[in-house]
């Protein structure tokens, strides 16, 4: 069964992306465009063997505790360790690291390729990549010598351990405290819920990066530092327990086979820390897996969105229903659902959500790739200034194209015997995940807009003028290029007017609509995603009618023409939901904030 398209990941890599370019770095050299391709197919395959085949098997026969341990399907270890054992969990690892030097927009791909075969078992994976590049970048060498290896071959689970009953996402609250001791080493003591692949017996050992406050130091992030914190302390060829203590794990909705868990450090006996960088820097270090993790959720979301579109598609090609309104004959054979306008009208949507999605988090991974190379500031900004987008588009709109895909199949959709239902509940979280989605409507308005005086939103208006002058020159595109050129207007207007407030009123008056605000950006920002796919795609078809050149085949003639009829399907379906949101912004009622609670009864 299909889950991904590889011809889609092959078009925006070398087709709009240009990712030969990386080349021109020396770490990057290796991967031309036959190495990344066979990257891929590599990906595939490990998919379809480990991942794919165990995503609803994971889902019916979930996690559980019993007796002190987390169980999970022994699959789950075998999966981790084929990924390890394939170099993918340290692929972008430097040489000296056993790593590939591989460009993470390639590492990304092949993420995705993951994610869409099974989200539930790719995520120990890289979750557990996360954790170990705080320690390859802040870590000691000692640590480094004793968990990057088992960590890399997918032996020893990662985490990130930093929610608190008391502090979701406010980490300046965290409560668990830690004491060093003559040996240079820490005592942890408190606790962490909701975290993700925080135990099960699948692996050998499981390795928490957890923020913990010094006692009796500064409030506030100031006093947090960072550290490693083992299940089992590794002592030469032993591993000692640590009195990590799982009080239990939390029943989800969806996901029922990606442990969530509440851990309880030092509660046993003593629980031994390892610091990781400096003291007090525990905040500023966790943000490098937390920026990753929030690009990982927004893999995580659209591989999942994939998925379900290509089930949907499957069924709506197989599936017979009704005849067209116009033919009265009930003895004429009926039409397979695609044939139905609005059928098509719901996979084009998710179609455009995925592929705008990835394109969206593959450029991403490119500014990463080229600020780690050569510490291109513009590529930082750009990055930084994307990443909530990046994290929340595909989460917030694969929500809604999943429940689309669900109402292409109908009541099918609604029954086990289809993927969409798993789907359906397995995504829902990823608008949660590293930040709710209004945590990142405040980051984007509150922080990301105002950088550096503006300077990263001076950035993304110049590529996407660029991608509008070079949309214009295309005749058959050019009105999608005037209706991006003229909605950027617009959003000029509301920054403005937004900014404004900024100087004159309290701050709940400017982050009111965060979330609104960081819709309406998104939908600009996917839009000139596909006002540049549409571009590559225009030229391919015009350069293939050229005389003397090679014609197209028939299928990639069908899949350039697919790219420029999703685009005009998102400008005229999708992108006009920002005049709604454009009035909200700019409208001078504030209705949240002069509601008092009480009226919401």
């Amino acid at each position: 069964m299909s889950y991904i398209s590889a011809r889609n990941l092959r078009f925006i890599l070398h087709e709009v992306l240009d990712l030969d370019s990386i080349r021109q770095f020396e770490r990057f050299q290796d991967f031309d465009q036959e190495a990344i391709d066979f990257s891929l197919d590599a990906a595939q395959q490990l998919a379809d063997q480990y991942l794919h085949p165990v995503y609803q098997e994971m889902d019916k026969n979930k996690a559980y505790f019993q007796d002190g341990e987390v169980h999970v399907l022994p699959e789950v270890g075998e999966g981790m360790r084929a990924m390890g054992e394939a170099g993918w969990l340290s692929a972008n690892w430097d040489y000296e690291h056993n790593g590939q030097q591989m460009p993470l927009t390639v590492h990304n791909a092949g993420g995705l390729i993951f994610q869409a075969a099974n989200g539930n078992l790719a995520a120990y994976g890289f979750l557990t990549t996360g954790a170990a590049n705080l320690i390859r970048e802040f870590g000691s060498d000692t640590l480094k010598d004793i968990y990057l290896k088992p960590m890399a071959e997918g032996r020893w689970q990662g985490t990130m351990a930093l929610t608190e009953p008391q502090a979701g996402s406010s980490l300046s609250d965290i409560t668990s405290t830690y004491e060093e001791q003559a040996d240079g080493t820490y005592l942890i003591h408190g606790q962490k819920i909701y975290i993700s692949g925080g135990d099960h017996t699948a692996v050998d050992n499981v390795v928490h990066l957890l923020l913990a406050r010094k006692k009796g130091g500064p409030k506030g992030t100031k006093g947090v530092s960072l550290f490693v914190v083992p299940k089992h302390v590794p002592e030469g060829d032993d591993l000692t327990d640590n009195n990590v203590t799982t009080a239990g794990i939390y029943g989800k909705m969806g996901q029922k086979g990606y442990v969530a868990a509440h851990l309880m450090y030092g509660e046993q006996g003593p629980t031994r820390g390892f610091l990781v960088g400096q003291e007090f820097s525990g905040l500023k270090h966790m943000f490098l897996m937390m920026n990753e993790a929030r690009i990982g959720t927004g893999m995580m979301a659209a591989g999942s969105a994939s998925a379900a579109y290509y089930a949907s598609l499957k069924y709506a090609n197989e599936r017979p229903q009704g005849r067209h309104p116009g033919n009265k004959d009930i003895n004429a054979p009926q039409v397979t659902i695609i044939e139905h306008a609005d059928v098509r009208r719901m996979l084009f949507f998710q179609k455009a959500v995925v592929e705008g999605s990835i394109h969206l988090l593959l450029q991403c991974s490119l500014y990463e790739d080229h600020y780690r190379a050569n510490g291109d500031e513009r590529s930082h900004l750009l990055l930084e200034l994307l990443t909530p987008i990046a994290k929340s588009f595909p989460a917030e709109y694969g929500n809604e194209a999943v429940s689309i895909g669900m109402q292409v199949l109908g009541g099918a959709g609604y029954t086990d015997d289809f993927p969409l239902e798993q789907i359906f509940r397995d995504i829902r979280v990823n608008s949660i995940y590293e930040g709710t989605t209004t945590i990142h409507g405040l980051d984007l308005l509150g922080r990301k807009v105002m950088m550096q005086n503006g300077q990263a939103v001076r950035y993304l208006k110049e590529e996407m003028l660029a991608a509008i002058k070079a949309a214009s020159a295309q005749p058959a595109i050019a009105e999608l290029a005037t209706a991006l050129g003229k909605s950027l207007q617009g959003l000029q207007e509301v920054m403005a007017q937004l900014l404004q407030l900024a100087r004159e009123e309290d701050p709940k008056v400017f982050l009111a609509d965060a979330t609104v605000f960081l819709d309406y950006f998104g939908l600009h920002v996917i839009a000139w995603s596909w006002l540049q796919q549409a571009t590559v795609a225009t030229r391919a078809l015009e350069s293939a009618m050229t005389v003397g050149k090679d014609p197209l085949g028939e299928e990639d003639q069908r899949f350039y023409q697919s790219k420029v009829q999703t685009a005009r399907y998102f400008f005229t379906y999708v992108f006009s939901r920002t005049a709604g949101l454009r009035r909200t912004l700019l409208a001078q009622e504030r209705i949240t904030l002069d509601t008092e609670a009480a009226l919401l009864v």
